[in-house]
């Protein structure tokens, strides 16, 4: 019988080894998974390379993480946000290194790579820093920049409801990177709120197939 749910967090995320690259869902809070953030803190893997849209908050998720210099790159869209001290001072004391990829780039990339693409060529950030060292052409008369596919090894993920075989919906905009994350790691762990019967979610509703999906971890800290 499929059954991918697991309790608790900690056993979801035992297996992450040091230098893992993690992809993190989320927009500011919303959709991201502090629960299994802070599992893996807990757990105490190291040198991660971390991709998010942004570097959290405060001393929370993916900021405590930084904080405790257990981050040893980020790739990201929005580094610089609201009580985003954690990762200024580990970026100003060189403790962390980052890669500015904008946000639609950053989608892409996870897309391609859940796809099976080797890369796709896009005109943003050409004749900027941002192509430098990267493949360019000019088609047409328009600039364009080759970009390659982000794999991850796991992505750590924020959904509303599962059932055992995995099978996701969201709420609203905590829907955000979360379906593409789940598509370009190897191993997709979900934190969500509800767990229901199979059978119980619309067909037509569900936005990531439990096929995505390899462990699910039921939550109170999961918004509803």
């Amino acid at each position: 019988m499929i059954n991918k749910i697991l309790d608790p967090a900690a056993q979801a995320v035992a297996d992450v080894a040091d230098g893992s690259c993690i992809l993190v869902s989320g927009f500011g809070l919303a959709g991201q998974p502090s629960a299994l953030l802070d599992a893996l803190y807990e757990q105490g893997a190291r040198e991660l390379t971390v991709v998010c849209n942004n570097s959290g908050s405060r001393d929370i998720g993916l900021a405590r993480l930084i904080r405790a210099g257990r981050v040893r790159k980020l790739l990201a869209s929005f580094p610089r946000g609201a009580e985003s001290d954690a990762f200024e001072d580990a970026y100003a004391q060189g403790r962390i290194e980052y890669e500015c990829v904008p946000q639609g780039t950053l989608a892409e990339r996870l897309r391609a790579a859940g796809a099976g693409l080797g890369g796709f060529l896009t005109p943003t950030g050409y004749g900027t820093e941002l192509a430098q060292g990267k493949e360019t052409r000019v088609i047409d008369g328009v600039g364009y920049v080759f970009e390659k596919p982000l794999h991850g090894d796991y992505a750590l993920v924020q959904a509303r409801a599962a059932d055992r075989w995995g099978n996701l919906v969201y709420r609203k905009a905590a829907r955000n990177f979360g379906p593409i994350m789940c598509m370009a790691s190897k191993v997709a762990i979900v934190q969500v709120g509800d767990v229901v019967p199979l059978g119980e979610l619309d067909p037509e509703n569900i936005v990531t197939p439990g096929i995505f999906v390899q462990r699910v971890v039921q939550t109170a800290a999961t918004l509803q």
